[in-house]
């Protein structure tokens, strides 16, 4: 067995980012590595074999228990070393079997089945536990983070933001929720796609010539096959599985991995030193900058988004690795290993990710004072709305007017709502009946202009902690 110094491997992932996440990369190549793809092809094997013995050689329980044990007893570097002979990955596992097995019944390693029923199968197995082993509880534990954060921040006022400028007030709470909506649903449609992968044993052209040899229901063989997997069989098969199980899984992943960076995006912007409503954690040894000692980057978020631009042009080759010409060809041989890449990549960033929104500080004396950074022109909708309600159907033009002379002069909106007599009292009159408020204390108070912000943002919480406990029940 080779040591390797991991400062001499060419990927980051194998030793700047295995550093920085170091169990979940190791919980990783339990599932992904190329030890990995060796034993879970010797798994699926094991259970061709096992299904073999159950239905010719009824009553061979010490031998099935033998079989059960060659996960542990053949290694990657025997199949390697047979390959070496072979140039073939699945002939040389064949042969390394066969050298492990009762001779009695060595005949049935692999029988009926083709490199891809073995290949295929493994590869539904891998990613299933890769997904709920590993992906998906990493994606829970981001989510209850956000969840914490956006009850803690439910009624935190903040102003809201459309095109980077000032819009109306809502809740940070209320921010957070947008993700925990937009990635609970992905987070769901993920633990759904990875129950649904599946596997085969159709041979060499999905048409169970081989197997039809076999047995008289080469169908049932399959199923019994699959069933010791905890596996369905794909609905048609050429050589292949139908490639959308894995590409729809692989494609919601990409779909969180987008929302994520979204996220990584609004925190990094909330900490610019103008508007300065968020940080991250920065400890007292850590350097912002090698030359300007006062900087504090946001550099976590930044992280999170430059993993995202590295891995999600991956999408490309998933999307080329669903053709295969007749009924297959080799040009996904290369391009599919990469896949672990990309799982490898999306799980460091949920990592960041967590261990941003679990230490940053909000500053709510500075989300209170970005409110009225334009004064109470944050409030110039609900002027507008309320006056229109009083019938003026030229409500817009007015308030817009109004706001255009505020901001030359330098006044409050309130004021000059209340240098207009009439336009005062319909205002006035109107948000009394409506919500019962007080318009002096209305106006001079924008943060109370959030509408259901807060209690959407509850609801939201309440309805995706229930969703994360039910899925880590199932998991």
């Amino acid at each position: 067995m080779e040591a390797r110094n991991i400062f001499k491997n060419l990927s980051p992932l194998d030793h700047r980012y295995y550093l920085s996440n170091r169990e979940l990369f190791e919980s990783l190549s339990t599932y992904l590595s190329e030890e990995a793809v060796v034993k879970y092809c010797i798994k699926v094997e094991s259970a061709l074999l096992e299904t073999h013995i159950q239905m010719q050689m009824p009553g061979s329980e010490a031998i099935i228990k033998q079989i059960r044990t060659l996960e542990r007893t053949i290694t990657p570097e025997m199949v390697y070393e047979e390959e070496e002979n072979t140039q073939h990955n699945i002939r040389a596992l064949v042969n390394v079997m066969k050298l492990n097995v009762p001779d009695k019944v060595s005949h049935f390693v692999h029988l009926g089945a083709t490199s891809v029923d073995i290949l295929d199968t493994a590869a539904a197995l891998r990613m299933r536990d890769a997904s709920r082993k590993v992906v998906l509880p990493a994606l829970i534990d981001l989510m209850e983070s956000l969840l914490d954060i956006a009850d803690r921040e439910a009624g935190t006022p903040q102003v809201g933001r459309t095109h980077g400028q000032h819009a109306v007030p809502v809740t940070l709470g209320f921010s957070f929720a947008e993700y925990i909506a937009r990635l609970g649903k992905s987070i769901l449609k993920l633990e759904e796609l990875s129950v649904d992968l599946r596997g085969k044993l159709a041979g060499a052209v999905g048409a169970y010539n081989a197997t039809s040899l076999l047995v008289k229901d080469p169908i049932e063989l399959e199923t019994k096959f699959l069933s010791l997997l905890d596996l369905k069989a794909a609905e048609y098969s050429t050589q292949m599985v139908e490639p959308e199980y894995l590409l729809r899984l692989l494609l919601e992943m990409n779909v969180a991995f987008g929302i994520i960076a979204n996220l990584a995006d609004d925190l990094r912007h909330l900490q610019r030193t103008e508007i300065d409503e968020l940080r991250e954690l920065f400890t007292n040894t850590q350097v912002g900058s090698s030359t300007m000692p006062q900087k504090r980057n946001p550099w976590n978020s930044e992280h999170v988004k430059s993993l995202w631009k590295a891995f999600f042009p991956r999408v490309m080759t998933f999307y080329m690795d669903q053709i295969s010409e007749h009924q297959r060809d080799m040009s996904n041989s290369a391009s599919s290993r990469f896949i672990a890449d990309y799982i490898s990549g999306f799980v460091a960033a949920i990592a960041r990710m967590n261990k941003i929104v679990t230490t940053i500080r909000v500053d709510r004396k500075r989300l209170l004072e970005n409110i009225t950074l334009k004064g109470d022109l944050v409030l110039a909708e609900a002027a507008y709305v309320l006056l229109s309600l009083s019938g003026d159907t030229d409500a817009h033009e007015k308030i817009r007017k109004i706001t255009l002379e505020c901001e030359a002069n330098g006044t409050r909106l309130v004021t000059a709502l209340q240098d207009d007599p009439e336009l005062w009292n319909y205002i006035s009159t109107r948000l009394k009946l409506t919500t019962g408020e007080d318009a002096k204390e209305f106006f001079s108070n924008p943060q109370k202009y959030s509408g259901k912000a807060a209690d959407k943002t509850k609801k939201l919480v309440f309805k995706y902690r229930r969703e994360m406990i039910k899925l880590k029940e199932i998991l």
